[in-house]
């Protein structure tokens, strides 16, 4: 696994340990790389993707609410909800990676973790999300 799909993993396993146990995401964080030894690149990139993607998920949510229809928020597991939310994040705010490469780990983050269905489900929303800001980036 490359340092940057090491690093979308530990900063999607942050997200979701400190959504589901309340944890303050820097404590998470930090508890992650007590574990093992990771290079100061991956710390890094996942540290920013992981507070980034921690702070913004009010809006992430948002858009997930908006693209999955029907399905509230409470009716995706954690796990898939925690990938989304990082990749969202990483598609608005981190313009170095092309977002196919976005979606491709995020589908794969969500097929490892949770199952076949959820890797459809997450391209799903993020290619819709993707289309959508392509379509308002050429009507402005």
């Amino acid at each position: 696994m490359g340092k940057r799909a090491t690093s979308r993993k530990l900063a999607m396993q942050a997200l979701y340990q400190a959504d589901t146990t309340g944890e303050d995401i820097e404590d998470v964080f930090k508890e992650l790389f007590l574990r093992e030894d990771y290079l100061k690149e991956t710390e890094k990139f996942s540290e920013a993707l992981s507070c980034g993607a921690w702070k913004e998920r009010a809006a992430s949510d948002k858009v997930i609410t908006k693209l999955s229809k029907d399905w509230t928020l409470n009716r995706i597991g954690r796990v898939v909800l925690s990938v989304l939310r990082l990749a969202i994040y990483e598609l608005k705010f981190e313009k170095d990676t092309p977002a196919s490469v976005v979606i491709n780990e995020a589908v794969e983050l969500a097929k490892r973790f949770s199952s076949p269905e959820a890797g459809k489900f997450v391209n799903g929303i993020l290619g819709a999300f993707v289309k959508e800001r392509e379509q308002c980036s050429q009507g402005s």
